[in-house]
């Protein structure tokens, strides 16, 4: 591992432990040149399945999108930060889970449909709006009705 300080070549590691639920390793290193200290993280690089649209075209899933859809869906509500990335890891785990090279774009969607319906009811709605094309009043009262029912199966909690 190259020191981001002075460029050397080697570096050694004076502590390691897991992080991010044990997907990761933390390692502590210094340079034997400049003795200086940093941080690197590890992590098995595992290859997320392509998307396969609705029109048939492939594309290469994409964590910013994935983000930046449940943000849009949750803007001006009060989420915290680390229960986005925390719902967002699921999504990413269950979708390496699958073992498949390729993923219908819908599963993904459905996939974020669930974690938002559990985070925050509104964005479930903003997203479901969005992402079904609600034509009209009745399919959002549909949308609110199985929402309120997952909610009363679930003891009320939200």
């Amino acid at each position: 591992m190259r020191c981001p300080y002075c460029q050397a070549q080697d570096t050694r590691v004076i502590d390691s432990r897991l992080a991010r639920d044990g997907d990761q390793v933390r390692r502590r290193r210094e340079c034997t040149s400049c003795s200086e200290r940093f941080t690197t993280f590890e992590a098995a690089e595992l290859m997320m399945p392509r998307l396969v649209k609705q029109d048939g075209s492939r594309e290469p899933f994409d964590e910013r999108k994935l983000r930046t859809g449940m943000l849009r869906a949750l803007e001006k509500r009060p989420v915290d930060t680390e229960r986005v990335e925390a719902a967002i890891h699921r999504i990413i785990k269950r979708l390496r889970a699958q073992g498949e090279r390729e993923v219908p774009s819908r599963d993904v969607g459905n996939l974020v449909m669930e974690e938002l319906r559990d985070l925050d009811q509104v964005a479930y709605v903003r997203f479901a709006s969005v992402y079904r094309s609600f034509e009209d009043v009745s399919a959002f009262r549909e949308v609110i009705e199985g929402l309120e029912k997952h909610s009363a199966d679930r003891g009320g909690e939200s």
